[in-house]
């Protein structure tokens, strides 16, 4: 399942460390929009919106379009995470890569195993 198109926005604003203020400037609408985007409050947001959504924060327009519900001419493949993900980590450095990779294998790998009981702090002698 595609995520929500205000999931998306938000999880991009953030992962560029933008403001909200800062992106619904570079869009050209309030930051009040932008939170109800955000916040899944807009079902669906115009195409004129979401072009400028997607300049702001370097997303394809055709994944905030698909998100969204409307259809794109030529276009029969639904959204998936791999394009938006290549998309929101376009910019990342080869270590940001390489620490991304590594936090993910950790926290896969503590995922899988069972979570043993905490360690028990020894009391100091009276």
């Amino acid at each position: 399942m595609a995520p929500a198109i205000g999931r998306l926005l938000k999880r991009t604003r953030q992962v560029r460390a933008l403001s909200a203020t800062d992106v619904a400037r570079a869009a050209g609408i309030s930051a009040a929009y932008l939170s109800k985007l955000e916040n899944d409050a807009v079902k669906k947001p115009s195409p004129p919106v979401l072009h400028q959504l997607s300049e702001a924060l370097a997303v394809p327009y055709t994944e905030l379009m698909r998100l969204s519900g409307y259809p794109v001419p030529g276009e029969d493949k639904p959204a998936t995470a791999d394009t938006i993900g290549a998309a929101l980590f376009a910019d990342i450095t080869e270590d940001e890569r390489d620490e991304l990779l590594e936090y993910l294998a950790w926290y896969r790998a503590r995922r899988q195993s069972p979570r043993s009981p905490a360690p028990r702090v020894a009391s100091a002698p009276d």
